[in-house]
């Protein structure tokens, strides 16, 4: 029996926002309202952890009354149908999952979890009431959001290469590709493996080698995902995408 193509998906953002997500980098993003130093730094948790509790768990309320969008389905749709599907996101919400993907690699933590302030392994779910002062951890530490902040390392980041270097076909989409480390991954993709962007200015940010896309994702992914199962119908048993 042929290997499946290995199809590796690297989101940001953009794929979100078509969900009613607020971007953090856009001109009106969560960042002009809410300064990084304050609500995304270990040191702006030391200053005000209540601040800090009270922003994510807005953003975790937003995220609960948001739904998948097109773009989030159709890389659910492909995985139903029989493709090898990963999924790297930078983003923190569990909107890829709610679509019915089941490989997900969250590269910058999630907010459906909690984490203790003293030891990143210890993780926990976070209850529909949010993360409060005085939720501790087993070690007696107050409970933070699991993200990955300004200044902290990215523990998922070398799984997220090793997928890269897997693929068959990388695509990007809802991300400008300048976020670092994350702006590194496509390194790590082999020669003979194939990569696209979608976005609506795909053209203008897309590297050398990469197809751009220029659409939403919401409308270029599920085009994307439409033509690929049609080709897998004919693809020849080596059963490569073409």
């Amino acid at each position: 029996m042929s290997k499946a193509p290995h199809l590796v998906v690297f989101s940001g953002s953009g794929i979100s926002v078509e969900s009613g997500i607020e971007t953090f980098r856009a001109s009106d993003g969560l960042w002009a309202n809410h300064p990084v130093a304050e609500v995304a730094t270990p040191k702006g948790f030391e200053r005000d952890p209540a601040r800090v509790l009270d922003f994510y768990n807005d953003r975790r309320e937003q995220v609960r009354r948001a739904a998948p969008n097109p773009a989030h389905r159709a890389i659910a749709e492909l995985e139903r149908a029989g493709f090898r599907v990963s999924v790297i996101t930078q983003n923190i919400d569990d909107l890829h999952e709610r679509a019915g993907s089941g490989n997900v690699l969250h590269l910058h933590g999630e907010l459906a979890r909690a984490r203790s302030s003293v030891d990143a392994q210890m993780h926990y779910p976070v209850p529909e009431s949010g993360i409060a002062l005085g939720d501790l951890c087993d070690k007696g530490s107050q409970l933070r959001p699991d993200v990955v902040w300004f200044g902290e390392a990215v523990p998922l980041f070398d799984d997220a290469c090793e997928l890269v270097a897997e693929a068959d076909l990388l695509l990007v989409v809802g991300t400008s590709l300048a976020v670092m480390p994350a702006a590194f991954l496509l390194d790590y993709l082999a020669d003979d493996a194939a990569c696209v962007l979608v976005d609506p200015d795909a053209r203008a940010l897309a590297p050398p080698d990469v197809v751009p896309v220029d659409m939403k994702a919401g409308e270029g992914v599920p085009a994307l995902v439409d033509q690929w199962q049609r080709e897998q119908a004919l693809a020849p048993p080596d059963g490569t995408m073409r």
